[in-house]
């Protein structure tokens, strides 16, 4: 094996989307893709969501979704971020769905059309609350009368506080989409709604509406805490490159922050912060090595991490798991996210790294 690899479960994945599928049995599914797929790769992970069960993807820029249809990928693909000198016309000769937020977006994708002499199919975005992207409800009746010459798909918005189950935003949000639904249907549009991320597709059933779009939830991380069987896709493993026995006194790595209380068993482990491994975690974190739970010594380096094994005799070659689905106990990106004050998006998606090799399973 490479020095150190990320696991990619596609089974795990595809039982993943067909459950969330099954829990909005009267909407669509939108996976979302974007980032290369949270870190797990857009195209293995698109073709394996779309044969569970999903029926669009969800790219966050045009490249992203023309990197699908590169793959043959030809199911619905909504890209929804994009820098204001990208080339949409490409996008739009691939039918990918645009989606819009104000009348200079309107104005950018008209353009793109005429230069792809294509019919845009656009995504309106109303602002609820998040304040990032989408329009602005003061505005939001013009944009709708300027874009109603052409193919509405959807209404769309993205919610701030899904992930706290009772937060009064998200009702205050809902209210506001059901207004701009409202205006876009009185200037004789029909189009489609969705709002609903991974978790309020798992606690709010009455936001699945037209489209839901899990993504977090697909790669098996559960951004509430319920009780719904999601299996966290990734895996992240190493082995060992070097055994060695020191004698108590003796300090590891930069800095010496970690002495031997008694004579012990060292492994040297050739995955570093260039790696994937948070150098936050240094002290903090445990691995799995020879079927136990052992503590990483010393500050996590560039290239490298030690593991005490005590007594214990360990080969050279070993396998190590950083972390994975937690069956076996060992450690889980949550985990690592949890020690380290962040999210475990931030974690997988951090593990697309040139000299870390991503396998599917």
């Amino acid at each position: 094996m490479a020095r150190s690899e990320v696991v990619v479960d596609l089974g795990a994945l595809r039982h993943n989307v067909a459950l969330l599928a099954g829990l909005a049995p009267n909407s669509d599914t939108m996976a979302v893709v974007k980032a290369d797929g949270y870190g797990h790769g857009a195209v293995e992970v698109a073709r394996a969501a779309l044969e569970a069960g999903a029926t669009w993807l969800g790219s966050c820029s045009t490249q992203e979704a023309l990197a699908l249809r590169a793959a043959g990928i030809r199911a619905p693909i909504l890209a929804w971020l994009d820098a204001p000198d990208e080339d949409l016309a490409a996008g739009i000769a691939a039918d990918v769905d645009m989606s819009v937020s104000s009348l200079e977006d309107l104005r950018r994708v008209e353009q793109a059309a005429e230069e792809a002499d294509a019919r845009p199919r656009i995504h309106l975005k109303i602002d609820t609350g998040l304040s990032r992207n989408g329009c602005q409800p003061h505005d939001w009746p013009e944009l709708v009368e300027r874009a109603s010459k052409h193919e509405v798909v959807a209404v769309w918005s993205h919610l701030a506080c899904a992930d706290e189950i009772g937060h009064p935003s998200i009702d205050l949000q809902a209210k506001r989409f059901d207004d701009a639904y409202d205006v876009a249907k009185a200037h004789g549009l029909d189009p489609k709604r969705h709002i609903a991320n991974s978790a309020a597709l798992l606690t709010r059933p009455d936001l699945h509406f037209d489209i839901v779009r899990p993504g977090i939830a697909i790669y098996g991380l559960n951004p509430v805490p319920t009780d719904h069987d999601l299996r966290p896709v990734m895996s992240f493993r190493s082995r060992v490159a070097l055994t060695k026995r020191i004698p108590a006194g003796e300090s590891v790595s930069y800095g010496m922050t970690w002495t031997a209380q008694e004579d012990t068993t060292l492994a040297l482990v050739p995955a570093g912060y260039a790696d994937g491994v948070p150098r936050a975690l240094s002290g903090r974190m445990e691995v799995l090595l020879a079927g136990k739970r052992r503590p990483v010594v010393g500050r996590v380096c560039m290239d490298q991490i030690v593991v005490d094994c005590g007594n214990d005799e360990v080969a050279e070659g070993a396998e190590v798991v950083l972390f994975g689905d937690g069956r076996r106990g060992e450690p889980t990106a949550t985990e690592w996210a949890e020690l380290t004050g962040t999210i475990d998006y931030e974690i997988v998606c951090g593990m697309y790294r040139p000299r870390v090799r991503r396998i599917y399973t």
